[in-house]
């Protein structure tokens, strides 16, 4: 079983997956970090775990408080849009965005003086984050996007 953070990531897993010919695997999306202890109670064989750096304090907690469970933690830079983002690269990205129609959309977000100084890559992952839904649907087509041989190490290794 794979564990990660959010449905986002699941479908990235998944995409991945079959596009490495890993087959089908099993991911279950946690509804966040904090309910790691949760499922990992119920996990019944090794678990392979996903996640963002910035929760490594507390996965290290959980899985110290988890003797006798057999879990392998791969660990994402920022967060898993972060490595796909890197991956497929900005142009890339932004091609997949004027694809879907929403470069207008991202293009007046770039413009809000919040954004006008950071750089196109941060830009990006905050403009997915900030629509329901676009973590979900950029995660797929991204991971359909990454050319197959710069599939983000986290992810290729929780596949593996």
């Amino acid at each position: 079983m794979i564990l990660v953070e959010g449905e986002s990531d699941r479908a990235a897993v998944e995409v991945c997956a079959r596009r490495l010919g890993a087959g089908r695997v099993e991911a279950v999306a946690m509804a966040g970090i904090t309910n790691l202890r949760a499922h990992l109670r119920t996990a019944t064989g090794p678990v392979r775990l996903l996640h963002d750096a910035a929760e490594a304090g507390y996965v290290a907690r959980v899985l110290g408080a988890s003797p006798g469970l057999s879990v392998e933690a791969y660990v994402c830079h920022a967060d898993l849009e972060d490595e796909l983002i890197r991956a497929v690269g900005v142009p890339g990205v932004l091609a997949v965005v004027d694809a879907q129609g929403e470069r207008t959309s991202y293009e007046r977000m770039a413009q809000q003086p919040a954004q006008r100084d950071r750089t196109d890559h941060a830009r990006l992952r905050r403009w997915l984050g900030a629509r329901s839904g676009h973590k979900l649907t950029y995660a797929t087509l991204l991971a359909e996007a990454v050319p197959i041989d710069d599939v983000p190490a986290p992810l290729r290794a929780v596949l593996a």
